[in-house]
């Protein structure tokens, strides 16, 4: 089995977030799958099938070291990039577990750079359970929050809850017990948990904690980038139809991922970044 090692929304020759890309001529067992995951050792590894005679229809599954996830947009990034090696630039079909989305790549002298198109968005408040175990996962209080945005539940492909912060700082400090991590995401169906500063209505520096996936935190992590979009969207936020997420500093591992789309309530967003090889 072939597997490619391709850091996803890096910036030039550093950061960003490593994904395995699988590229299948036939399928091969779930087993299989999560055990190649958990080898590989990255937050999530991109298996994808082949399902024209072109080249342009996958079937992909998404698997991280201990489960599968029904959506992930780091390695589907990465596996835009692998695919644009291997047959060309263009506009691939991937057949996700509950969504068809596409990502579209182009080579540039900078290396390869690919645009998911996110499954369907929606968002909600948090529940009262929701709000405090997650607050006291992270050591946070409401006295932490950015007003400007409340703490709420959002989805676009996967689930997440996200706390905006009033504090850079606060942010930089993020800590938490991986295992408590793990039972609460786990108790609340939960990929990510993603903490915002807001660093201008068009600009947002992001950390992610993933213990759901067995893993502390993502440098990068495009399927909240495209939930949190939608959230934006939802709350009338001033986005003005783009804006990026810096990510990954705290943790030594620079990504930038773009992101735009219009005020269609519930539309897919588009999630874009570069991409660099992992030798």
């Amino acid at each position: 089995m072939n597997i490619q090692r391709i850091a996803a929304f890096s910036q030039g020759l550093e950061g960003g977030n490593p994904a395995g890309v699988v590229l299948l001529e036939n399928a091969v067992s779930e087993d299989e799958m999560a055990r190649v995951a958990s080898d590989v050792g990255y937050s999530e590894t991109a298996f994808a099938v082949a399902q024209d005679d072109g080249g342009k229809k996958w079937r992909v599954r998404y698997f991280s070291p201990e489960s599968e996830v029904p959506f992930c947009g780091h390695a589907t990034i990465a596996l835009g990039a692998a695919l644009g090696e291997q047959n060309g630039e263009g506009t691939y079909t991937l057949v996700l577990n509950e969504a068809t989305i596409t990502v579209d790549v182009a080579a540039t002298p900078e290396g390869m750079f690919a645009t998911l198109s996110s499954p369907p968005t929606k968002s909600r408040s948090t529940t009262e359970g929701e709000a405090e175990d997650v607050l006291a996962l992270f050591d946070l209080t409401s006295e932490d929050l950015d007003p400007r945005l409340p703490p709420a539940h959002i989805h676009g492909g996967a689930s997440h809850i996200v706390l905006p912060l009033k504090d850079r700082a606060r942010l930089a400090a993020m800590d938490y017990d991986l295992d408590e991590g793990r039972a609460v995401m786990r108790k609340h169906d939960l990929v990510t948990v993603m903490l915002v500063y807001i660093e201008e209505n068009q600009s947002f520096v992001v950390r992610n904690a993933f213990a759901s996936g067995g893993v502390l935190e993502d440098p990068a992590t495009g399927a909240a980038a495209a939930a949190f979009a939608g959230y934006l969207r939802d709350s009338q936020w001033p986005h003005g139809g783009s804006f990026t997420i810096r990510q990954g500093e705290d943790m030594g591992s620079p990504s930038l991922i773009k992101v735009t789309l219009d005020n269609t309530k519930g539309a897919s967003v588009q999630v874009s970044g570069r991409t660099r090889d992992i030798l």
